[in-house]
């Protein structure tokens, strides 16, 4: 009796153990599935929602001065941010609906043929989109966010942008492919938009390292600083690349977790010379 006893415990345990692991596996999917659609009405507002014009209080004329009699009326200086030329008004209709929604966001970036096809947004601090979805809703996959160091009009020499690696390939789930050469090679650059111009970027850098190794460095005290940075990332690289970066060169970096090196520290990056399009 007791042994049947014991025998039935054991299957009223595995059971439950199953049943665990079976809501878990749901949610996490559920989870997978909320992320992809929170995306996807972003992606819709972006790619298909047409131009429009926009108020953005950007002058049609410039505006004149006030004179006394008999002077000549002259136009008055327009201040430098209120210029903006038809790309830059394209880019502001596209970005209109988006930051209606969440003003965090300054950017988007696209990697064709792949999963990468996201809003950029930056806080305060690089904790909060870690967690956190383009609404800023509870989420395991967070957003892909700049470093708070950075300027979102991506005058920096060196812009960081960090994704979580999905398992679903989600996110910067994707970079990890970069280690495969024929992959290198058809996804050599990624398109990166603001809401005041498009920029493509020539990915010319692959690795991976940790934490310890300080390659999301933003600020550099002269162009040589700068181009001792470039030269240890092109020496850290997997593949030597026919990309030129230069002392006058912007680059984007791209960060996400690698675990074959350490399971906290681990990072896989991308680095990527930024070239405005047009």
């Amino acid at each position: 009796m007791r042994v049947m006893r014991l025998g039935t415990i054991g299957k009223w345990l595995s059971l439950l153990v199953f049943l665990y692991a079976a809501l878990r596996m749901i949610g996490i999917g559920w989870e997978y599935y909320d992320n992809s659609q929170s995306v996807n009405e972003l992606q819709n507002l972006f790619h298909e929602r047409p131009l429009q014009a926009v108020a953005w209080n950007i002058p049609l004329s410039l505006p004149v001065t006030q004179t006394g009699a008999g002077e000549e009326e002259q136009p008055a200086a327009v201040p430098e941010e209120d210029l903006c030329d038809d790309r830059c008004e394209e880019q502001r209709g596209r970005f209109a609906p988006l930051l209606e929604l969440n003003p965090d966001i300054v950017g988007w970036i696209q990697l064709e043929g792949s999963t990468i096809d996201y809003p950029i947004v930056q806080a305060a601090d690089n904790e909060r989109y870690l967690t956190l979805n383009y609404k800023g809703e509870p989420s395991s996959a967070g957003s892909i966010f700049m470093d708070y160091r950075n300027d979102p009009g991506l005058t920096g020499r060196n812009t960081v942008l960090y994704g979580h690696r999905m398992k679903d390939g989600s996110m910067f789930g994707v970079l990890k492919h970069y280690v495969d050469l024929d992959y290198y090679k058809a996804h050599r650059t990624l398109r990166l938009d603001t809401p005041t111009d498009a920029y493509e970027v020539e990915v010319f850098a692959v690795y991976t390292t940790t934490t310890g190794v300080n390659y999301i460095e933003t600020e550099f005290r002269d162009e040589s600083a700068f181009g001792d940075f470039v030269q240890e990332i092109q020496q850290r690289s997997i593949y030597e690349s026919d990309v030129q970066v230069t002392a006058d060169d912007r680059i984007i970096t791209l960060s996400t977790c690698d675990y074959s090196l350490d399971p906290s520290e681990g990072r896989f990056v991308v680095h990527g010379r930024l070239h405005r399009l047009g």
